[in-house]
């Protein structure tokens, strides 16, 4: 393991406020998305969108990395250029997602819990995927809050499942993003989500020590701490940062070379106010580490929506996703202009 270059990259990751485009949607999540703006989902019109965002003039300057799926790390634009190639002279670094979904927790499958699954394998595809150019990796674990949920036991497979992805990720070279998202699906309250992100992350943490995993060569992309999508008394931005950096002091290592929230399923503005406001606290409290983005939808839904499936759309559409990358690098150094 070549702690050095992991920790080089991961830097690399987070330096100057710039983050991360999230463009890793299975096959069936793009098509809900393609579906939403009245697009067929085919492997061209895939392989046309992502072209667009990832050939933005200009979006290297505020996105650090984008997080690739299986299907688009092996595609070329329609000259022939491999996206790979793409993101890498725009000064971007190529990431891929490489676990397999979310599955129901046995023996309750309709429990509503569920492990990720992806082990299997994971070596070899990690050999692979580096050859084909990826230098990070991301995997997804996913808690929901409500009837006693998160469980004892889904915590304890997901961190087990997630540690030892990190060390495969670090085995082979590639700077593993863990990512364990308590869901703000629900009516709960601030305080439930910061109770559930905190235990959960305890946990997290612990399975990476027990496995090895060095933690000045990963990434975190954990969710915010804010309140139930349902909820009626929504927490405000400042109460949002001040429940987020307090939470993540308790369990996040300061060796960690950097944070990049997940939107979670906030709109655009609000992912980015948010992320702003964690900011403008963390500098006044000074934090230890960089705090960025790690945006799908709330990168993408702009752009997505001018696009709809027209190339001659392209234009405009990137100028929208480029429009939502400088607001979020704003926001991530705590210096968002309205």
């Amino acid at each position: 393991m070549d702690i050095a270059r992991l920790h080089e990259t991961a830097t690399a990751l987070v330096a100057d406020g710039k983050g991360l485009l999230a463009a890793d949607e299975s096959t069936g999540s793009i098509r809900k998305r393609f579906d939403a703006v009245g697009v067929e989902s085919t492997e061209t019109s895939r392989r046309d969108y992502r072209h667009m965002l990832v050939g933005t003039p200009g979006i290297g300057a505020h996105v650090s990395g984008v997080i690739l799926y299986d299907e688009t790390i092996r595609q070329a634009a329609p000259d022939g250029t491999p996206l790979v190639r793409l993101i890498e002279d725009a000064g971007m670094i190529p990431g891929i997602k490489v676990d397999t979904g979310a599955k129901p927790l046995a023996p309750e499958p309709d429990g509503g819990e569920t492990v990720t699954e992806g082990l299997d394998g994971l070596r070899d595809r990690f050999k692979e995927y580096a050859a084909l150019g990826a230098r990070f990796a991301k995997w997804r674990a996913v808690y929901s809050i409500g009837d006693g949920r998160p469980s004892a036991r889904s915590i304890h497979v997901n961190a087990h499942a997630l540690a030892r992805y990190a060390a495969l990720a670090q085995e082979n070279g590639l700077v593993p993003i863990v990512e364990p998202e308590v869901l703000m699906d629900g009516g709960h309250d601030i305080a439930a989500c910061f109770s559930a992100t905190e235990a959960v992350q305890h946990a997290v943490f612990e399975d990476l020590r027990i496995q090895g995993v060095r933690p000045e060569g990963m990434l975190l992309k954990p969710n915010m701490v804010i309140s139930g999508k349902d909820a009626a008394d929504q927490a405000d931005p400042d109460t949002v940062a001040e429940r987020t950096l307090a939470c993540f002091r308790r369990t996040v290592p300061a060796a960690v070379p950097g944070i990049v929230f997940l939107s979670g399923g906030q709109d655009d503005e609000q992912a980015t106010i948010n992320l702003d406001a964690i900011n403008r606290r963390a500098r006044l409290e000074g934090a230890p580490w960089p705090l960025s983005f790690s945006y799908g939808r709330a990168l993408q839904q702009a752009a997505l929506k001018t696009w709809a499936g027209d190339n001659a759309n392209a234009g405009a559409a990137r100028a929208a996703f480029l429009d939502r990358a400088k607001a979020n690098q704003q926001a991530a150094l705590g210096q968002l202009v309205a």
